[in-house]
Order: C-alpha cells, then structure tokens, then sequence
C-alpha cells in the first residue's frame, strides 16, 4: 500500500509501474486514471460497479476487505487522530499486520520483528515522516 497525492492518471501510473509487473492484469473500477494501463504493458480488465448490479464487497472482495479493516483499524487504533504527515507509516503497519493476520505462531512473528529492529539502523521521526524510504535502509 503507498499514500499519492491524488488519483490521477500520472499518480496511479507511477505506483502501478513501482509496484506490478508490466504483463500482469490489473483489475480496477471504471475510473479514467487508469486507461492508459493497456498502453504500459498491463492487460487491463474492468469492473464498473454501478453496471454490474453487485455491491462492491463481491465485485472486488479482497480490495473491499483491505480498505474496510483499514479504515477501521485507523478509527480503533488512532481514534480517527491521524497526521497526513504519517500516512505512509500507518499504511505500512496496517500492512505488516494484515500480512500476518494469520500467522500460528505469534513468537514467531515477534522474534522477526525483534530480528529487523537489531539489523535496522535507527530511525529518526524525520525519517518516517511521509513514509519510510526502505531503499535507504539497505
């Protein structure tokens, strides 16, 4: 997940390109950002959730689940007090939690997290501010 500034066409195309791999198929809602995903080397397949008759929770499942159990973890967790400075770190927590959501072994994912704060150096609140460069860190 990564915070832009908008959701323009040039905005969608930079984290898409960053973040998928040209030949994937990339499934979105109707939205004009993405038409020039068939042009960067996508397959691009449509689902325009007004058409369709279906709400958006079985037209795209796993999209719905993540963006309700995040902003629900923002309400519980934050109390709805969040910085716009720092929404790059929450979506990074909301994501490393979420991808463990299902881990049997809680020591586990406990031990790895103690294994990445001792090899990372320090971290400063300027360096978190806007989002962690993790390239940076290696």
């Amino acid at each position: 997940m990564r915070h832009i500034q908008d959701a323009s066409g040039d905005s969608l195309m930079t984290f898409i390109s960053d973040s998928v791999r040209q030949g994937s198929t990339v499934l979105t809602d109707g939205w004009g950002g993405y038409n020039s995903l068939s042009n960067k080397g996508y397959t691009h397949k449509k689902i325009i959730l007004s058409s369709t008759g279906d709400p958006a929770h079985i037209s795209m499942p796993g999209v719905h689940q993540v963006a309700s159990l995040f902003k629900r973890w923002l309400l519980g967790t934050h109390q709805g007090a969040i910085s716009e400075d720092h929404l790059q770190s929450y979506l990074e927590e909301f994501t490393f939690r979420f991808n463990r959501r299902t881990s049997g072994n809680r020591g586990h994912v406990f031990k790895r997290l103690l294994e990445q704060s001792a090899s990372t150096s320090p971290v400063t609140e300027a360096a978190v501010t806007h989002g962690y460069n993790w390239n940076q860190a290696k």
